[in-house]
């Protein structure tokens, strides 16, 4: 969250901001309603008044997220409307430079997925719709890219990089992105 935007905004956008900030770094349960509206320069009130519990804040902030990631697809559509490769290859970058981002806890997903345990939790549904459309999208690039088994591809490539996410958050090994990208390079141009 930038605090030279946050008194531009209106208070639903602070609070979904604050919220992204907090939940980033602490993860959903360590952060409280309280915490979310100081970093808001708001209201617990105004929080509820916006947002009927917690829940509904994370369920709002998971829909944004998932929202920037489909984003950053389209808009790599955009860029590049006739080389998927350079679509991959662009969606690579994006999930590397997450990677390399200074005290990366990991994937937002998947912290909230451990976090909130119940089987019928709605966040829960929302983050398999959101990995199944993202699926989607590399099967449907790789089919484009006229990769062999373009289907087992996409398998191959959303393992490596949810890998990646677990393995950069564990500190495992060094240099992830850097592997990663390698990794995801030799696959694409093995399966041509």
């Amino acid at each position: 969250m930038r605090p030279d935007r946050t008194p531009q905004l209106p208070p639903r956008e602070r609070i979904v901001d604050a919220a992204q900030a907090l939940f980033l770094e602490q993860g959903i349960s360590r952060v409280s309603v309280d915490a979310i509206a100081a970093l808001a320069a708001s209201t617990k009130m105004t929080v509820y008044r916006h947002f009927e519990n917690k829940d509904a804040l994370v369920l709002e902030w998971l829909e944004r997220l998932t929202e920037s990631y489909s984003d950053v697809l389209d808009q790599l559509a955009q860029q590049h409307p006739e080389s998927p490769r350079e679509q991959l290859l662009g969606f690579l970058g994006f999930i590397v430079t997450d990677l390399e981002r200074a005290g990366y806890r990991g994937c937002p997903f998947t912290n909230t997925l451990a976090e909130l345990p119940e089987a019928d939790h709605p966040a829960r549904a929302l983050i398999q719709a959101h990995k199944q459309r993202q699926f989607a999208r590399l099967h449907g690039l790789c089919a484009e890219l006229g990769l062999h088994a373009p289907e087992q591809v996409a398998e191959e490539l959303t393992l490596l990089m949810e890998g990646a996410q677990v393995v950069a958050q564990n500190k495992g090994i060094e240099q992830v992105g850097e592997r990663l990208t390698r990794m995801v390079r030799q696959r694409l141009d093995a399966r041509a």
